[in-house]
Formats: structure tokens, C-alpha cells, sequence
């Protein structure tokens, strides 16, 4: 019996997972949580063999449960299930240590060939992440301070104000910026923020 664990900060996507592995004979949901923090008090509880985790949650994120998860049981099988497909976000879910990263649109699909396959060893992405993750192989990465700079463009601040508030001088966020078109292949501070939520370096 694969026992699974799923963490999602909606109800009604809890409900959809419940019903379908609850038509399976070879898994059972043992625990939910809607937040990172409840995750890994689940996770210590139960100690599922699988962890249904989704990254964009209040309080502790996916990204941060995964870590902590992972910190005290390198051994966690953890999928991640996201509206997110931008090459970052899955970087950062890969580094952390999951195992398998599915686009919840495909879940129908997917999620039980995933939790499988996951259960035995494997390690999936779908052909959909993959595609864009070698998009960007090359690409240069933002610094945590350039993330900063434009997650702060992102809520519509000027140069003076950011300088303000992450307490940098004006000409250093100019410096910045003027880096962030450049990775990001951006033409203004408008396309940059698209470009970064697109691949999941921000959200808003």
C-alpha cells in the first residue's frame, strides 16, 4: 500500500486528489495539510511514502517545506504539483530534492502513473517542464539581490523607492536593473516582469 500525503493550500483540489487515489488499491491518503508548517508536522506524524507538495502556499512555502522536510528525512519522496512550469521555480524544487514535478492541469492524467513511478524509484518531469527548462539552460541567473530589485519593479516602485527600501543607493539599483534587462533578454522594466513571473523568479 503507497501511503500518500498531500499538501495544497485548496480544499477543492484536496477533495479532487482524495477521490482519485481513494479508487485505487494500492494507495491511501493517510494526511493533508493546507501550509508548509502543517506539512512537516504531517510528514513527522505519518510519514508517508509519498508527499503530494504544492510550492505557492502561506506561511511556509512548498520550496521551504521541501527543504525542511528533506533535512530531516533525506529520504522523502516528494512530488510537486503546481500551476507553475517557469524553469526557475523548478530548479529550485529539483535542488531541494524532489522526485517528480507535474502541472496540476495534467493530473487527471498523470498523478497515479506519477505516484507509481515515483514509489519505485523514478524520477518524472513532464515533457511540458523538461521543454522548458532546457529553453533556459543557458541563461544567466538573477542574484537574490537582483530577485529583490525586481520583485520590488513588479509592485510598480521607482528606482528611489527601491533604493529606499532595500537600503541601497540610487545609482546600485540603476546597476541592477540595467543587469536584469540583460539576463532576462528583457526590452524595459515591463517585459522584465513579465519574463520573471513567466519563468516563476517572482510572483506577485
Amino acid at each position: 500500500m503507497i501511503r500518500v500525503l498531500t499538501v495544497d493550500d485548496h480544499p477543492l483540489l484536496r477533495e479532487g486528489i482524495a477521490a482519485l487515489i481513494d479508487t485505487q488499491s494500492d494507495m491511501q491518503l493517510i494526511g493533508e495539510a493546507s501550509n508548509g508548517r502543517e506539512a512537516l508536522e504531517q510528514f513527522r506524524n505519518h510519514r508517508p511514502d509519498i508527499t503530494l507538495m504544492d510550492l505557492q502556499m502561506p506561511e511556509v512555502s512548498g520550496i521551504d517545506a521541501i527543504s525542511a522536510i528533506r533535512g530531516e528525512f533525506p529520504d522523502a519522496r516528494i512530488v510537486v504539483l503546481t500551476t507553475h512550469a517557469g524553469d526557475f521555480q523548478v530548479s529550485r524544487a529539483l535542488k531541494a530534492g524532489v522526485r517528480a514535478y507535474l502541472i496540476k492541469g495534467l493530473l487527471r492524467e498523470e498523478l497515479l502513473k506519477t505516484i507509481r513511478a515515483v514509489y519505485a524509484g523514478q524520477k518524472r518531469l513532464s515533457a511540458e517542464i523538461a521543454v522548458e527548462i532546457a529553453e533556459h539552460a543557458a541563461d544567466y541567473v538573477l542574484t537574490p539581490r537582483e530577485i529583490d530589485v525586481l520583485r520590488l519593479i513588479a509592485k510598480g516602485n521607482a528606482n528611489k523607492e527601491i533604493a529606499g527600501g532595500l537600503l541601497l543607493a540610487e545609482e546600485t539599483v540603476k546597476v541592477h536593473v540595467k543587469n536584469i534587462l540583460a539576463k532576462l533578454g528583457a526590452k524595459d522594466r515591463t517585459h522584465a516582469v513579465t519574463v520573471g513571473l513567466k519563468r516563476g523568479i517572482i510572483d506577485l
